[in-house]
């Protein structure tokens, strides 16, 4: 792991560091926020899950979630969205391979030698940033936006115990019933739509549900509406008996004006679970 930049940032540190992933069979960047408490005692975890386009500097630079963070002693990690490189697959379209991730683990070609954003999110990014830092790994939670959204709901329903709280930013919902998500699981794991399932928070929240609270904010004059389908979490969520708050906020978009007005909100909530 090699150190990129270190800056200091509301008392304590916002760093992005670069290693060699085994996941995804690349060079991969991230970003991590220590507070202040870091140089002194290992701290809770939050991870932000960006959505299609982003890498790990979207949300680090324009979410504002530094200071909330900061005030209640949490760190914040940013991974990047796909892997990145020359070598790497990619395709014309914004929303299909490098920065369209998906956060699966991909199992056609040409996308199968590299595409494996699950294992690295899931698995590889939070070994190592547990072993380098002073972070409590007993203590994550999860959050994310658009694509990142669908990421952190289903990553915390399929990996029960690991996170105390999720949330989600106009989440992706409902996958399996969008052309953001169809065209993209197609690509990723193939046309057997039963494999397709466990990356849906829709089918997941009515089949498993989330063993701790939710909370979902989405823009009532979101221009992706249509694609990101949140009645049919807001629907599985009743259905399950969620503990959980879904919250349709009038006059907002999908952009980071958004997530940033709600940020705090939100950082509040993961602290809540996280200190308890």
């Amino acid at each position: 792991m090699k150190t990129l930049s270190e800056n200091k940032c509301f008392g304590g540190v916002q760093g992005v560091y670069a290693h060699d992933s085994a996941a995804c069979s690349c060079e991969m960047t991230f970003g991590l926020f220590l507070p202040e408490e870091a140089a002194h005692v290992p701290v809770p975890v939050l991870w932000y899950l960006s959505g299609l386009t982003c890498t790990h500097e979207n949300a680090m630079i324009k979410a504002g979630a530094q200071s909330w963070a900061a005030e209640q002693g949490i760190a914040l990690i940013f991974p990047d969205t796909s892997p990145r490189g020359e070598d790497v697959a990619d395709d014309e379209a914004y929303d299909l391979g490098k920065g369209a991730g998906f956060y699966v683990n991909a199992t056609q070609t040409p996308w199968a030698p590299h595409f494996r954003m699950w294992d690295y999110v899931a698995e590889e990014l939070p070994a190592l940033v547990g072993e380098n830092f002073a972070l409590d790994m007993d203590r994550q939670a999860i959050t994310g936006h658009s694509m990142g959204g669908h990421g952190a709901l289903t990553l915390a329903m399929n990996l029960p115990g690991r996170f105390a709280s999720v949330s989600a930013f106009a989440p992706i919902a409902n996958p399996t019933a969008s052309d953001w998500g169809r065209k993209q699981l197609s690509a990723y794991l193939g046309d057997d739509e039963s494999t397709w399932a466990k990356h849906d928070s829709s089918l997941r929240m009515r089949e498993t549900g989330f063993d701790g609270p939710v909370l979902i904010d989405q823009g009532a004059n979101d221009q992706f509406l249509d694609l990101l389908k949140p009645e049919a979490l807001a629907e599985a969520m009743a259905a399950r008996r969620q503990d959980g708050i879904f919250r349709m906020q009038k006059g907002y978009d999908h952009s980071y004006f958004f997530v940033s007005t709600f940020m705090e909100d939100h950082v509040a909530f993961h602290a809540e679970a996280l200190h308890a």
